[in-house]
């Protein structure tokens, strides 16, 4: 009886953790770039009772065994880098990776960290930066007078500046990929770093080793989908709320034991 107290516990602790992972999906419906996580879960040690194939004469084995499992617990959250749908927004440094790849960005304590969001800016110096001031790397200035940005599929950044039309190129913008990018560390800000689970990144110009290439003027948005979250939500609610009735009729059979005369 108190196995299944603790086995039916397991469950709903796994299950509050699988809503907490649907609801930083939902939450960030609207995020530019987010990747939709999946929890996984795996049971638990097993306690024998009777090894299946267990000698029960001399000429006969049990083709069963007795194990009662003892629960369940979370054994990893997987991170879908699915490519999100484009929103067009005609922003000379909004930029969407067609494909695979990250932009890699220096953030404040020199760490270079990836990002699918592709909104970047202009900062005071005129460095290509994302919403939270981290520049591109490599580093791309935009000269100051320029009238007109224009960047490549492949990455090639060119200007024009005062009455010159013809067009100057200042810079390459270069992405980088990772054989395991569900290995990524995300710590917020639309950043996500690398683990010995990544593995190393390779850097190169968009389009190259299997590498996407820009869209100029578009929005990588992000890859929930708000009608399977939903589906999800109701799936562990019903599992969460079925374990507690678990608890509940192990708590009622406890009680009359209990009662026994």
């Amino acid at each position: 009886m108190i196995k299944s107290l603790n086995t039916a516990a397991t469950g709903m602790q796994a299950q509050q953790a699988n809503m907490d992972v649907i609801a930083n999906n939902m939450a960030n419906v609207s995020t530019g770039g987010f990747k939709k996580a999946r929890a996984e879960f795996e049971d638990l040690l097993y306690q024998t009772i009777k090894e299946p194939g267990a000698r029960t004469g001399e000429n006969t084995i049990t083709p069963t065994g007795v194990q009662t499992g003892l629960g369940v617990r979370t054994s990893a959250i997987q991170q879908d880098f699915s490519i999100g749908s484009p929103k067009e927004t005609k922003a000379p440094l909004d930029l969407m990776i067609e494909g695979n790849g990250f932009f890699p960005v220096q953030t404040p304590d020199l760490q270079i960290a990836y990002t699918r969001s592709g909104s970047f800016k202009k900062d005071p110096n005129g460095r290509i930066v994302d919403g939270n001031g981290n520049p591109m790397q490599p580093e791309i200035v935009i000269p100051v007078g320029a009238t007109g940005i224009s960047i490549s599929p492949g990455g090639e950044v060119s200007v024009t500046t005062g009455s010159n039309t013809m067009p100057q190129t200042i810079g390459q913008i270069e992405i980088v990929n990772f054989v395991n990018p569900a290995g990524l560390k995300p710590v917020g800000k639309n950043l996500f770093l690398p683990t010995t689970a990544s593995g190393l990144p390779t850097q190169g110009v968009p389009g190259s080793n299997g590498m996407g290439y820009l869209a100029q003027g578009q929005l990588e948005m992000s890859n929930v989908n708000i009608v399977d979250e939903m589906v999800n939500m109701i799936t562990a609610q019903r599992a969460y709320e079925t374990n507690s009735k678990v608890i509940q009729a192990a708590d009622q059979m406890l009680q009359n034991v209990n009662n026994l005369r």
